[in-house]
């Protein structure tokens, strides 16, 4: 990759700002001690623009003893939030449809997915950002937020941790095919209201989201539409989480 700052100028997103104020990027990881099997040796940025692109290189203690050197590439995105919006009652979930360049461009037809409502933290604690992104991306403002779980989502190179969550919403509160999303920031969702039944039999046809896919499996499974049925515990003051 040709580095396009000229020789001895300051570089962007190190010694000066990139174009979100940031600096030291190539500092994240060097001070990790937390695997003794693990020794960072030094970290390149590649990239800084909305995202982060690094490559580090480290000494790893295998198995046997031995050890090798070896080096992985890391795209920094920040970590992120998605919610499950169901009824119980009536058997629905509310889902969004929106356009994805990155399934276009890896042969998904029309890249237009079926996802539940997600997004960045963006410094936020994950409830505030799930609740900003339901409004946001559906136009349906949740009541009690409950946290599922976190996984990471592609751990061979995004350093991403995703937040699970599950909410209530009203059956038709929203209309199906309403249109929402923040236009300044170009988004444009459709909201879907499903069966879940129906969201179900879509699975690996007309949705193919990972996050929306374990989300839907463990409301079958775990969940409010499990055959024992879902008692949360009361969620706890936001305040207190923080």
């Amino acid at each position: 990759m040709t580095d396009p700052t000229p020789p001895g100028a300051p570089r962007p997103g190190i010694e000066v700002p990139d174009a979100r104020g940031r600096t030291h990027l190539d500092r994240t990881g060097r001070d990790l001690d937390r695997n003794p099997r693990v020794v960072v040796r030094d970290v390149r940025l590649l990239t800084s623009n909305w995202y982060v692109t690094r490559t580090t290189a480290f000494d790893y203690q295998h198995a046997d003893g031995t050890w090798s050197r070896q080096e992985r590439e890391t795209h920094d995105r920040g970590d992120g939030a998605c919610v499950l919006l169901f009824d119980a009652a009536a058997r629905t979930v509310l889902l969004i449809e929106q356009f994805r360049y990155a399934a276009y461009v890896n042969e998904h037809p029309d890249g237009m997915l079926l996802e539940v409502p997600a997004g960045l933290l963006d410094d936020d604690h994950p409830e505030t950002a799930v609740r900003r992104e339901s409004q946001e991306e559906t136009g349906c403002v949740v009541g009690e937020v409950h946290h599922l779980f976190d996984l990471y989502s592609s751990p061979g190179s995004l350093t991403e941790r995703l937040h699970f969550f599950a909410a209530p919403y009203e059956h038709g509160s929203v209309d199906h095919g309403a249109r929402a999303g923040v236009r300044a920031e170009g988004e444009d969702t459709r909201v879907v209201e499903l069966d879940v039944d129906d969201a179900l039999g879509e699975i690996g046809r007309g949705i193919v989201d990972a996050k929306t896919v374990l989300l839907l499996q463990w409301a079958v499974l775990q969940g409010p539409f499990s055959p024992a049925g879902w008692n949360p515990a009361p969620p706890r003051a936001l305040l207190e989480r923080t």
